[in-house]
């Protein structure tokens, strides 16, 4: 049997593709962490409607809240979760984060699929994916509307789960899972928006992490790049709207069976993303080998306020093979850093590292400028390095590796400094000179 876990839950959706129906909860046996379903073909019952015919198919049951009905498939894995104690991976995610974000137990995980993909008012969620932490399990619960008038009912099941735990976690949920919720209830009226004590979305520190090297942070492959999953065939998130339009409308139930795998395998990725993203923030004795992560992990460290960390980690990535542009923008910002600390010693040997034809390159020609001037109290010097620039832009303009804008640009700052180097200069006397 596969030891990943993402491929034992797509067999139980392939199996129900081919419509074997999957045991209950009650039913289901836990293996190697994964479920593992006891399958039988179910038949088709004379005049059994859609509704009926996907909860045989997923074997769901209808749940009851006091403003009506709604369809729940419950499901539980067995996996690791993170325990979230260091401070520094904490302040990383969350500045001032409270008490609650601590403790994962606390985490509520969601995930939406819904009629649209834009957003607004006459958008609305069809099925809610929500996950926790229990011990070593992690479950999963599905909510649906299988018509329009059951919103009320989900969305008071949503209430509840968040009362019980209230810190949200979302992968670019801050953008638009949440605001579309809290449009619903807004618009529902008599349920309360639930308050929340936090909400994490893990999408802003996978781009910084991730990004460089992927090009792509959807989440399906960050799964498979990052956490050595393989969902297997997924469907395009583009057909998931028209597949519940027509199931309201009359269509057949089986569509909508991926609709349920693609929720699943997201809540699951993002339990996933979140403890991995959570080791690379608070395990700094175990140094990251992958200069791209790494990387990422400066600019966040950076961001915070965590200078000496951010040093740290700015070092260890240019020692490990950055692409070009990276480990310019990485020398770049760990030149930054040292000025502000005045190590200036190594702010020069980065510079001095980065001059040529690039945004790095001028700037290190100007910072080199400004240390020998203001610093080094070496105005001749300056201006050495002042004219260097100048030639610089020209051979590059020259040569095409410059466009006409930044060209202009760069040449008048840098004539702007070598005027007023050139005046400073020439009132000097000689013996101040030093080459």
């Amino acid at each position: 049997m596969s030891s990943n876990p993402v491929n034992h839950v797509a067999d139980r959706f392939a199996r129900l593709k081919a419509l074997q129906r999957p045991a209950s909860v009650a039913q289901t046996k836990m293996t190697a962490g994964t479920i593992e379903s006891q399958c039988e073909a179910p038949s088709r019952t004379a005049g059994e409607t859609g509704a009926e015919r996907l909860a045989t198919l997923l074997g769901a049951t209808v749940s009851r809240t006091p403003h009506g009905e709604h369809l729940s498939l419950l499901s539980i894995h067995c996996e690791q979760a993170p325990c979230i104690a260091d401070s520094d991976a904490l302040h990383l995610l969350m500045p001032n984060a409270p008490e609650e974000v601590a403790d994962s137990s606390q985490w509520l995980f969601l995930d939406t699929e819904t009629t649209g993909l834009s957003g607004g008012t006459g958008t609305y969620p069809f099925l809610i994916g929500l996950s926790w932490w229990e011990g070593s399990r992690l479950k999963i619960e599905q909510l649906f509307m299988r018509e329009f008038s059951e919103e009320r009912s989900m969305l008071a099941a949503v209430a509840e789960r968040l009362r019980e735990r209230p810190v949200l976690v979302t992968f670019n949920g801050k953008s638009f899972d949440w605001p579309l919720l809290e449009t619903r209830f807004r618009m529902v009226r008599d349920i309360a928006t639930p308050p929340l004590r936090a909400h994490l979305d893990f999408l802003h520190p996978a781009r910084n992490l991730w990004r460089p090297r992927l090009g792509s942070v959807k989440l399906s492959h960050l799964e498979r790049h990052v956490l050595g999953w393989d969902r297997g065939e997924d469907m395009s998130s583009g057909d998931i709207p028209r597949i519940y339009l027509e199931f309201v409308r009359g269509g057949d139930a089986e569509p909508l069976v991926p609709v349920f795998m693609h929720n699943q395998m997201d809540l699951r990725g993002l339990a996933g993303l979140a403890g991995r993203i959570l080791s690379i923030f608070g395990d700094q004795e175990k140094p990251l080998e992958d200069g791209l992560e790494l990387y990422g992990l400066s600019r966040i460290c950076e961001r915070r306020g965590q200078a000496e960390r951010a040093r740290t980690t700015y070092e260890q990535s240019i020692g490990a093979s950055l692409p070009v542009e990276t480990d310019r923008a990485a020398r770049a910002a760990l030149a930054q850093l040292a000025k502000r600390d005045r190590d200036f010693d190594r702010a020069c040997e980065l510079w001095e590292s980065l001059l040529g034809n690039s945004r790095e390159g001028y700037e290190a020609y100007e910072q080199l400028a400004i240390y020998y001037e203001h610093e080094a109290r070496n105005a001749h010097l300056a201006l050495a390095i002042t004219r260097s620039a100048l030639a610089q832009l020209r051979c590059a303009r020259q040569s095409a590796m410059i466009n006409a804008s930044q060209y202009r640009a760069s040449k008048l700052e840098f004539e702007h400094r070598r005027l007023r180097l050139e005046r400073k200069t020439q009132a000097m006397p000689p013996s101040l000179f030093s080459s």
